[in-house]
C-alpha cells in the first residue's frame, strides 16, 4: 500500500513539472445577457421554437479581453445569426448543439481575424442551453 501511495505522488509531482499550458494562459468573457432567439420547428405548421444559450468565449491571454469586450456586438450578432438558422434537429440533438457551437468558433475566429488580423478566440462554450 505504501509503495502505491509512492508511486502515485511520484506521477502527480512528474505530471504537475511537465511544461504546458496552465490555467492562467487563458480568461473567459461572458455575453450578458443570455443569448434567446427562436428556430423553425420541422413539419408542416410552420410553429417557431425558442433557444436560449449563455454563451461564453475562451481567450488565450487575458489581454484579449478587452478586444473582445469592444468586439462583443459583432460576436453577439453572428452567434444569434447562426442559432437563428438552426434547425430542430441540431438544436435537439448533441451532435447539432456541438455542430453549432463548432460553427460559432469558425465564425468568432474570422470575424476577429478580419477586425484584429489576429483570431483571438481559442473556443466558444455553451453554459447554459434551454430550447422549447
Amino acid at each position: 500500500m505504501k509503495l502505491l501511495i509512492t508511486v502515485f505522488a511520484s506521477i502527480f509531482l512528474w505530471l504537475s513539472s511537465v511544461p504546458g499550458a496552465s490555467a492562467q494562459d487563458v480568461a473567459y468573457y461572458g455575453f450578458e445577457p443570455d443569448i434567446t432567439t427562436n428556430y423553425l420547428k420541422e413539419g408542416n405548421d410552420y410553429r417557431l421554437g425558442f433557444i436560449r444559450v449563455a454563451v461564453e468565449v475562451m481567450v488565450p491571454d487575458p489581454s484579449y479581453i478587452s478586444v473582445v469586450e469592444h468586439h462583443a456586438p459583432l460576436l453577439r450578432n453572428a452567434f444569434v445569426s447562426i442559432l437563428s438558422t438552426a434547425t430542430e434537429r441540431q438544436v435537439r440533438t448533441m451532435t447539432g448543439r456541438d455542430q453549432l457551437r463548432l460553427k460559432c468558433v469558425e465564425r468568432a475566429k474570422e470575424l476577429m481575424q478580419q477586425e484584429t488580423g489576429n483570431p483571438v478566440i481559442r473556443d466558444v462554450i455553451f453554459t447554459k442551453y434551454i430550447y422549447q
